[in-house]
């Protein structure tokens, strides 16, 4: 069964970059993003290491951890984060799992449980790990994006889309389309106007079930 929306995500030891882990001990009470990449020493999977790296300091404005996953070796990892550096300008300063044996490739449906890595491999023989989870501080998934090979990821639309799950856990709001922070925002339907009123004072009433306010 593949891992779904509010799911709690599966625990794991495993060796990283920055020593061993358990994964929902090293999350402790940060969001987290775990993101993963089929192979080191590729060209996509480069730029979005360097840009991982690059927002630093947004992941910890906002309380998040980040962590990487390839099917690569720690030694690998570590040779490929001075390229990562190279290319970037940034160091990388978060962990990044090696999944030689695909367990956590397998625990989080990025490969089915009979997939195997040949002598000689390729990243096309681990194509679909290319994928991108949130995970709150309640260890729950609470976003998932899968990327074909060839598409770089946006890592801006990711912060983004945190920063619209962080919102709507604090405030218990929605968001529309192309939200960004300081935009109004969209009240569920099930708050009653007079509870909206009362906790969000005014907001427009576009539709009778799309409620906008802003969030003070």
């Amino acid at each position: 069964m593949s891992l779904r929306i509010n799911a709690t995500v599966p625990d794991f030891d495993a060796q990283t970059s920055q020593g061993t882990i358990r994964f929902h001990d090293w999350i402790g009470d940060s969001w987290a993003i775990l993101f993963s990449h089929p192979k080191d020493f590729t060209p996509v999977c480069t730029t979005e290491f360097g840009a991982v790296a690059t927002l630093s300091d947004e992941w910890k404005k906002r309380g998040t951890k980040v962590i990487g996953v390839s099917v690569d070796g720690v030694e690998d990892h570590k040779r490929w984060a001075g390229d990562i550096a190279q290319y970037s300008g940034s160091q990388v300063d978060f962990p990044i799992i090696a999944d030689e044996g695909l367990e956590v490739s397998k625990l989080f449906d990025m490969l089915p449980e009979d997939a195997y890595l040949p002598d000689g491999r390729t990243p096309a023989d681990s194509a679909t790990v290319r994928s991108v989870f949130i995970i709150g501080p309640d260890k729950k998934l609470k976003l998932s994006m899968t990327y074909p090979m060839t598409v770089g990821r946006n890592f801006a639309e990711i912060l983004r889309a945190l920063d619209a799950l962080q919102a709507t856990v604090q405030h218990g709001i929605a968001t529309p389309a192309d939200w960004t922070v300081g935009q109004d925002v969209i009240i569920p339907p099930s708050v009653s106007d007079d509870d909206a009123k009362a906790k969000f004072g005014d907001f427009d009433a576009v539709l009778p079930y799309l409620r906008k306010t802003s969030l003070k």
